[in-house]
């Protein structure tokens, strides 16, 4: 063991195990991927209370629902209007709608859980396939209401998801459960920060976005390949969080954190440098370039869309959604949702 590792172990107070990976070269940001403003202009909708609006989905009657930190269930009837619909009592992510008009909502803190309009929240899963469900994050629901969904680490919460990407130590999982008898098998582990979710429009593949590793990974779920797991797009130019599952247009959406850090890129290879980093004090760890991005991706990996916003513009955008005329777009670290027209749909005000 070298100085440097010897040194640092002794300084490692968060216990982390960083493994040395070379991280890719990230792509230009030009043609179709250079900077651009689409996502300036868009209309904030703020929460009455609290803040961390994760993700959004729009109901069946065109409403929108977003979770809070505080564990709060936000229902939109509009711009300003919102009602506090129900409380999880842990720190809601990803949420989904059921066919029966109830939420389907990944609490980091709670597991999987079926939410009603009533205030009612049922846990579904708790732990999968053996384990505790430390980081449930976010899912897709197929038409029969399997569940997939992601355990984003075994070895960090969410509030301690730098650490796991620092670490990069693949403990994240991609899990189907079926809800009818609470059973649950493992699709996909190994996976770095198993973070957005997407299924495809006729069901036979499922998406999951690996933060830690800058890329989409697919696993087949019908025909020969059941059960294969590829990686479906590589190297993506930001830090990827949640995606939606293909619409009728044929696009899997994904929110971009923020771009790519170089510095995290450059440590990569040093563990030390990470476990250096892993225990500064917050106030001196280095910050992702807060930036709005949405990249739009056609069922074979295709860029379609590439939706980019100036800086001060609404950021860091962790969930997004096209419905009808409209994107809405969700923040982790903000304290509003985000409504903009949907490319190409031609909304107006």
């Amino acid at each position: 063991m070298g100085i440097l590792d010897t040194i640092t172990g002794r300084l490692n107070r968060v216990g982390l195990e960083p493994v040395a990976w070379r991280a890719p070269k990230p792509p230009p940001l030009i043609g179709d991927l250079a900077p651009n403003t689409e996502l300036d202009g868009a209309q904030r909708w703020r929460l009455p209370s609290g803040e961390g609006p994760e993700d959004v989905v729009v109901d069946h009657d065109g409403r929108v629902i977003t979770g809070g930190a505080d564990g709060t269930i936000w229902r939109f009837e509009g711009p300003g209007h919102a009602t506090a619909v129900a409380r999880t009592g842990g720190r809601p992510l990803g949420i989904e709608i059921l066919d029966d008009g109830r939420y389907l909502v990944c609490d980091c803190e709670r597991g999987v859980l079926r939410v009603d309009d009533t205030g009612r929240c049922e846990v579904l899963a708790d732990s999968a396939v053996g384990q505790p469900l430390l980081a449930t994050n976010n899912s897709a629901v197929g038409r029969d209401g399997t569940v997939y969904f992601t355990d984003s680490s075994a070895r960090f919460t969410i509030p301690d998801h730098k650490l796991d990407i620092l670490e990069h130590g693949g403990t994240g999982r991609l899990l189907r459960l079926d809800p009818s008898t609470g059973e649950t098998d493992l699709l996909a582990g190994g996976l770095n920060f198993a973070n957005g979710v997407g299924l495809a429009a006729d069901e036979t593949f499922v998406l999951v976005a690996e933060t830690g590793s800058y890329r989409i990974t697919r696993v087949d779920l019908t025909g020969p390949d059941a059960g294969k797991v590829s990686v479906w797009y590589d190297n993506l130019p930001g830090i990827p969080d949640n995606m939606t599952s293909q619409g009728t247009d044929g696009i899997f959406w994904v929110a971009l954190f923020s771009p790519r850090m170089p510095l995290l890129d450059l440590t990569a290879p040093r563990p030390a440098l990470r476990t250096i980093a892993a225990n500064l004090p917050a106030g001196l760890q280095p910050d992702p370039q807060h930036r709005g991005w949405v990249l739009g991706l056609d069922g074979r990996g295709a860029l379609v869309h590439n939706l980019q916003g100036s800086k001060g513009g609404f950021a860091p955008i962790t969930g997004v959604r096209v419905a009808g005329e409209w994107m809405y777009l969700g923040s982790l670290e903000g304290d509003s949702i985000a409504r903009i027209a949907a490319p190409g749909r031609g909304a107006s005000a």
